[in-house]
């Protein structure tokens, strides 16, 4: 372990960090201090930066609760070890992982909580950290199930679904990216409307933090809507990395859902994917995960409707171990 050593996350390392994390093999843009720092006043941070010599090889978003737990960052989907481009092996990550355990231990941090990032975000294969986890006596604790398309090989919607896209389309229906600040408003109130009395929830974000973080990222955070005669009937919010176009979140009108606007509305978004709209390297569409209960309830109403349109699973895991 000569030359490692982990530290502490800075604000003066900001921009180290996201110069990492754009090259890293590994990242998205929500691992991007500037996504994840929105949020900063609801959650300690201690993220950690692991060296070798000086040089930074991995990053870690994480913080901190009082019961002395790290937590895989809980304002993010997902957020495991951010590694290199190349040259970090699983010896590697294992000698990585007795000197984040040593950190730990010296200061007084008891156990990690860790969210690994679903395969599908990967610009190459990156499990050096499962081995690890499995190596150290990690337990599962929790596994959601999230619905994808591998797009160079779409099976397509199944029977059911094309014959609501062809009664949607009937409709005159228009599938367009909206940008006014309006438009993103009008689709809150549908979102908030549809959570409430579908599924009796709120949406993560409020209005002013989407607003907030499309302003910061705004070839990443795009929103996308289906109008029939100027109103807003479906619309989803969708996040662009650099391998995955995922569905943060979809809403419907009740008209909407009569009609089946999600049809028209994600048989375009598949199509652009497919296409190279959203870059020439993305390889999976995302639907997200239909589970309550840290995966142990499944919506299988809302997770059929996303496997009729050609998705199938994606694990997306969380592990803990004590020091």
């Amino acid at each position: 372990m000569e030359g490692w050593t982990v530290e502490r996350y800075e604000v003066a390392r900001e921009r180290e960090w996201n110069e990492f994390n754009s090259r890293s093999r590994n990242a998205t843009f929500l691992t991007d201090r500037r996504y994840m720092d929105y949020h900063a006043d609801r959650f300690t941070d201690h993220s950690l930066i692991a060296r070798k010599n000086g040089k930074i090889l991995a990053l870690l978003p994480a913080d901190i609760t009082a019961d002395g737990v790290l937590h895989s960052h809980r304002g993010l989907t997902y957020g495991g070890w951010i590694m290199p481009p190349r040259h970090f092996d699983a010896a590697a990550m294992m000698t990585l992982w007795d000197v984040m355990t040593y950190y730990c231990r010296q200061s007084d941090i008891k156990g990690l909580d860790y969210k690994p990032l679903p395969h599908i975000f990967a610009a190459a294969p990156s499990g050096e950290d499962i081995y690890a986890l499995f190596r150290s006596g990690a337990r599962l604790t929790e596994c959601q199930i999230s619905a994808a398309i591998r797009l160079s090989d779409n099976p397509g919607f199944n029977q059911g679904r094309r014959q609501r896209l062809k009664k949607a389309l009937a409709t005159g229906v228009i599938v367009e990216q909206a940008t006014d600040e309006n438009a993103w408003r009008d689709f809150y109130c549908m979102l908030q409307q549809c959570l409430a009395d579908r599924h009796d929830a709120a949406p993560v974000h409020s209005l002013d933090e989407m607003l907030l973080l499309h302003s910061r990222f705004p070839a990443n955070i795009q929103l996308w809507v289906a109008r029939l005669d100027g109103e807003m009937l479906a619309g989803s919010v969708i996040y662009i990395s650099e391998k995955v176009v995922h569905s943060q979140y979809i809403a419907t009108s009740p008209e909407g859902r009569r009609l089946s606007m999600i049809s028209p509305l994600f048989d375009k978004l598949i199509q652009l994917s497919a296409g190279g709209k959203f870059g020439t390297g993305v390889d999976y569409f995302d639907f997200g995960t239909s589970n309550e209960d840290h995966g142990l309830y499944l919506n299988e109403s809302l997770y059929e409707q996303k496997a009729s349109m050609g998705a199938t699973g994606v694990p997306y895991e969380r592990y803990s171990v004590m020091f």
